[in-house]
């Protein structure tokens, strides 16, 4: 059977997360309905990474099997109009080969994290930020980060119903951009690694508010780290201001 890559963008707001379930709507869920409107019948399909609730994506890549095959712009054009009014869209399309995977082929993955910082309440970044109403020391956050890039076991920053063999990951890069954004100052965490732990990001960027809000001293974060313990965690902070911004493959099926 033919095996198409997909390019995915979605907005996290009205769906319980990627992963299909029964009684909730999902992303996940939105595709193959709009696949099976192109060829009847059931349809399973897999993504680089399964978002939680709310959580938005600008570059996540998932895989489908089709019967027919499918010129990619047109499959990609079908699936767009079958997806609306869902705020769910497909970038892009591609033709890969049979044992592609959109989860085991993949070799990076990159998240983005908004923090806006300001009191009024957001009107039109709402479900796009995670607000918070004081200021963020940028450099006392940026010394705090420097604890975690590396590999280390990031028991402290999972969820404990993380079903992940192993909480020892390498995290390759943590970024912190200040910008003024939209509606405010953002802090902006640019956060890339092979692959991320259930709720290992949202842990971070939790934890590291404190140090910037002057609640936590950098050195914190290491001896979190070190404690190997979910209790040592700062607050998890919610899912709309994340972002699966990209995934990285020895062969990108999309570009050219």
């Amino acid at each position: 059977m033919p095996r198409y890559a997909l390019l995915v963008e979605y907005h996290g707001a009205p769906f319980a997360g990627w992963q299909r379930q029964a009684d909730q709507p999902s992303v996940q869920g939105a595709i193959e309905d709009a696949l099976a409107k192109l060829e009847p019948g059931p349809h399973t399909i897999a993504a680089a990474g399964r978002t939680d609730a709310g959580v938005h994506a600008t570059g996540q890549v998932a895989h489908c099997d089709l019967t027919k095959d499918w010129d990619p712009f047109r499959l990609s054009e079908a699936l767009n109009f079958h997806l609306k009014p869902q705020p769910v869209a497909i970038r892009a399309c591609a033709r890969v080969e049979e044992d592609w995977h959109a989860r085991f082929s993949a070799v990076e993955r990159r998240y983005l994290f908004r923090l806006l910082m300001r009191r009024a309440p957001a009107t039109h970044d709402a479900g796009l930020v995670w607000q918070v109403p004081h200021q963020l020391d940028v450099d006392l956050v940026r010394d705090g980060a420097k604890h975690l890039i590396g590999l280390h076991d990031f028991t402290t920053f999972r969820s404990v119903i993380c079903q992940a063999k192993s909480p020892v990951k390498t995290l390759d890069e943590i970024r912190v951009e200040a910008v003024e954004g939209f509606s405010g100052p953002e802090l902006r965490f640019h956060l890339r690694a092979r692959s991320f732990l259930h709720n290992q990001v949202r842990s971070i960027v939790g934890t590291l508010e404190r140090v910037g809000a002057g609640s936590w001293p950098p050195e914190r974060v290491r001896e979190a780290l070190e404690a190997r313990d979910r209790a040592a965690c700062g607050p998890v902070c919610p899912g709309h201001g994340l972002y699966l911004v990209g995934v990285g493959y020895p062969d990108d099926p999309f570009a050219g």
